[in-house]
């Protein structure tokens, strides 16, 4: 079985380092801090999609290094607010929008949206998310508080890369869950989902291409660059997460794992989950 395997904390602890910048501009062909299956025509499409204006309110779940969510600020003039996890990529988007003087439209905190939105009903314009959810135990849940958030006709994006779409073994599965805590989705799930918790599916697009190019670029990068990498990672470290991304490269590339892009808009009433108080968990922040 695949021991575990760190990606965010270098990634995020380790951003400033000329070889992880090197890593990103050749597997995207920008440098957005991306540890995602995000390509770049795909990055430049969400504020679209979004239907994104200067007087706009934006929640991005997930936000990393926050380079994606500060582009998105600087180049539409909206307001975005970016959560995640990991505290060494809060810092880092903090660090980074105070440099840029944009404290005012981007501003980032460390939370477990598991448990929760720290945020008041309609509060948002539009969220996305990109490759996340999938690290997220109870997605009707994060779907219901999306859902409260978010304004009367305000979109959300977000994408999947772990649809099942064939045969997976147990080793694959262990090797691609690697990195962390994944729930891998059934063909229509996310749909159904979605449309129990109130939103209208306006746009699915099949993504699994582009995510198994990405896998093999971002393989092939590191790899020219063992030496450097394995001086930060550590060697175990380094050959699990080259594992890793074979393995997404192989999984996707044969559609056995697919990615998905789903848009979708808040319409009508939240439809409260069963067993669930109708005020959000609000987060315990961190310094």
């Amino acid at each position: 079985m695949a021991p575990p395997v760190n990606l965010y904390d270098h990634a995020y602890g380790k951003y400033e380092l000329d070889v992880y910048r090197e890593v990103r501009l050749e597997t995207y062909g920008e440098d957005l801090g991306q540890t995602s299956w995000v390509s770049a025509e795909e990055s430049k499409q969400i504020p679209v999609w979004l239907n994104l204006a200067p007087t706009s309110t934006v929640l991005e779940i997930g936000s990393g290094s926050g380079r994606y969510a500060l582009r998105v600020a600087e180049s539409v003039g909206c307001r975005v607010t970016g959560l995640d996890v990991n505290a060494s990529g809060i810092h880092n988007a903090n660090q980074l929008a105070q440099s840029q003087n944009i404290e005012r439209l981007a501003r980032f905190e460390q939370c477990d949206v598991a448990q929760g939105l720290p945020f008041a009903n309609d509060t948002f314009d539009a969220a996305f998310s990109n490759d996340v959810l999938c690290h997220i135990p109870n997605r009707p849940k994060i779907f219901s508080e999306l859902f409260r958030v978010l304004k009367l006709g305000a979109h959300l994006l977000f994408s999947d890369a772990l649809v099942v779409g064939g045969t997976i073994s147990h080793e694959e599965i262990a090797t691609r869950s690697s990195i962390g805590y994944y729930a891998f989705s059934p063909p229509g799930e996310n749909e159904k989902l979605l449309t129990q918790a109130g939103y209208r599916i306006l746009r699915v697009t099949d993504t699994s291409e582009s995510a198994a190019a990405i896998a093999k670029r971002w393989h092939d990068a590191r790899e020219k660059r063992r030496e450097p990498l394995v001086a930060v990672e550590g060697e175990a470290n380094f050959a699990g997460l080259q594992r890793f991304l074979s393995c997404v490269q192989l999984l996707t590339s044969e559609k056995r794992l697919l990615r998905f892009l789903y848009l979708a808009r808040k319409e009508g009433e939240a439809r409260p989950l069963p067993g669930y108080p109708t005020l959000s968990l609000f987060c315990e922040r961190m310094g």
